[in-house]
């Protein structure tokens, strides 16, 4: 396979830099307008935009572009849709809920984003884990862990915002194992396959995220 011309050291630490400053200004914006009624729908509508560019600049730092890559990422983004497919349509897996029109548009009810979330949060989890853990199951649990740690926080943001809403306002507890289930799947295909996980953005990126729903958390209480 071709190999992509890596840039010099130093160039590499300004691109990284600049990336981060970004990724900053991106959700620190994002927290500010949500945490504004006045612009909330503006930038709700921003939401599908905001996990692409997100996306963009997980790949624009990705190195491991072998032939399984793009087969775990299809993979991350199907069954994390199809296990949404399921979870809508039957109550099976999540619980009761219904999507509202905050993460754009839908195929058979389930935004098509919501393919994009679940890869980025696999991978920025799972690269986290890649270098620190040897044993591809222990990673899978520590990455299925994380995400479903994750979803804890962005669970109460996600309905304030009009993401996603559950029957009776409550959120069972059926979500958060079915989070971790699907996530254990996709995250030991993830550990399996043979490609460069590390990613130094990953770990940046992925406490700003968790910052992003901590913040807003509190700012829509207020």
């Amino acid at each position: 396979m071709h190999k992509i011309a890596k840039a010099p050291p130093k160039a590499q630490e300004k691109q990284l830099l600049i990336v981060k400053l970004v990724v900053v200004a991106l959700y620190g914006v994002g927290i500010i307008g949500m945490s504004i009624p006045e612009y909330r729908p503006l930038f709700q509508s921003l939401t599908p935009a905001q996990l692409l560019i997100t996306l963009g600049l997980v790949l624009f730092f990705h190195r491991g572009w072998t032939d399984s890559f793009p087969i775990v990422a299809a993979l991350a983004f199907w069954i994390g849709f199809g296990s949404e497919l399921i979870g809508i349509h039957t109550g099976y897996l999540y619980g009761d809920y219904v999507y509202g029109d905050t993460l754009g548009p839908k195929l058979w009810d389930v935004p098509l984003v919501i393919g994009v979330n679940w890869f980025i949060l696999v991978y920025l989890t799972g690269a986290v884990f890649s270098k620190s853990i040897s044993n591809d199951y222990y990673a899978a649990l520590m990455g299925a862990v994380a995400m479903t740690a994750f979803d804890y926080i962005m669970e109460p943001v996600a309905m304030a915002v009009d993401m996603w809403y559950w029957k009776f306002d409550i959120i069972p507890i059926e979500n958060y194992l079915g989070w971790f289930g699907v996530s254990f799947l996709i995250h030991l295909i993830y550990r399996k396959a043979n490609f460069e996980k590390a990613n130094p953005l990953a770990a940046f990126l992925l406490i700003v995220m968790v910052l992003f729903f901590s913040i807003l958390n509190f700012t829509l209480k207020l």
